[in-house]
């Protein structure tokens, strides 16, 4: 059971929680005295990203799994797995139209979204503003499954293509996933061998992970229903389209393989495809050891976002007139945006880097 997790033999069950325990309780106190009042004050919330809770600080790494229906999101997480999880539902197509989060818990069964925004133990509760449309299709899966006891995983719905992607959801897809990148310690997109197109809603999809390329691993997945020369010919095609739209001077990992329980139609590529999957489980395997310094690495960026934030609005706050004139002030304000960020930057020795975008700041 469980062949692909295993214990590493420099470190024994245990050893180094406290390590964690006292950097995540440091973590949270340094937050809610801080940076929560910071924020509070200058009204961060409203313009960036809602409070941290408790159980964002507490909640076990998670994997976010992304990609176009019928690619083996699904089968993929039983692949990790190795049992099925309630929800899960596997077809030809679009099988998966709700975000399951498939979680531990010491008896099976599933907690409908509704219910699951409003428990203070999961990282959840800020999901609640996305409304009923997201809600009905929003579900946790639990289950006590070893795995499960380090990671968490999401599921999301296979994302549409041609027609299909012009059926309304009812819900805002692209910021749900922007939601969960900024939370996750890893976004995996899987591709299927035979279908590499990215259609206008995957591409849209992919944008909303700007500014977490770190966490991005691609799945090439089904690799092994074609030939050696078919799949070279496949991975520069698919290299060749996410270099359309993902922008980052670095190449993307890609893992190449067939990831089910099945038997390969093609043992041609047999030795790549488990040194791949090797290459892949280990990375998984590696997040609860980085999950720490990734919410240490988010908390500073975080800090950093917030106190240009504080800046910004302080200027335009001092720049506002007091009693007559204020809308005229304001369009005006607004518009010269640019030139106080550039005024800012000179000002407090602030890195373009760290200010937020200007259109959306507008």
């Amino acid at each position: 059971m469980f062949s692909w997790l295993k214990q590493s033999g420099r470190q024994r069950p245990g050893e180094g929680e406290d390590v964690v325990e006292t950097v995540t309780g440091g973590l949270k106190e340094l937050y809610s005295k801080k940076l929560l009042p910071l924020e509070e004050h200058y009204r961060f919330h409203e313009f960036h990203s809602p409070a941290l809770e408790d159980a964002d600080f507490d909640n076990k790494p998670m994997v976010l799994l992304v990609g176009q229906y019928s690619t083996g999101k699904t089968t993929f997480i039983r692949y990790l797995l190795e049992q099925d999880f309630p929800g899960m539902r596997i077809g030809p197509e679009p099988t998966t139209d709700s975000f399951i989060a498939v979680m531990y818990g010491d008896t099976e069964g599933s907690t409908p979204g509704n219910a699951l925004v409003v428990d203070p133990k999961k990282p959840f509760r800020k999901l609640s503003r996305f409304g009923n449309a997201f809600l009905n299709r929003f579900m946790c899966a639990q289950l006590p499954n070893q795995v499960l006891k380090s990671i968490s995983i999401i599921d999301s719905p296979g994302i549409l293509s041609g027609e299909k992607q012009r059926i309304s959801r009812g819900y805002d897809f692209c910021h749900v996933l922007q939601w969960f990148a900024e939370r996750v310690d890893r976004i995996i997109l899987l591709f299927d061998a035979h279908k590499l197109d990215i259609s206008d809603e995957f591409s849209e999809a992919i944008k909303a992970f700007r500014g977490q390329d770190d966490k991005i691993r691609v799945v090439l997945n089904k690799a092994d229903q074609v030939d050696t020369q078919q799949l070279m010919r496949v991975y520069g095609a698919l290299m060749w389209s996410l270099g359309k739209v993902i922008n980052t001077p670095e190449v993307l990992r890609v893992y190449i393989g067939s990831f089910w329980a099945q038997p390969l139609q093609n043992t041609e590529n047999r030795k790549l495809f488990e040194a791949e999957a090797q290459d892949l489980f280990q990375d998984i395997q590696n997040l609860p050891q980085k999950a720490t310094v990734r919410k240490l690495n988010d908390l500073i960026k975080r800090s950093r976002l917030a106190k240009v934030h504080a800046y910004i609005i302080s200027h335009l706050k001092k720049e506002m007139p007091s009693v007559f004139g204020k809308e005229n002030k304001k369009r005006e304000l607004i518009n010269k945006l640019p030139e106080i960020y550039r005024q800012l930057q000179q000002e407090y020795q602030i890195s373009p880097g760290d200010f937020p975008e200007v259109k959306k700041m507008q």
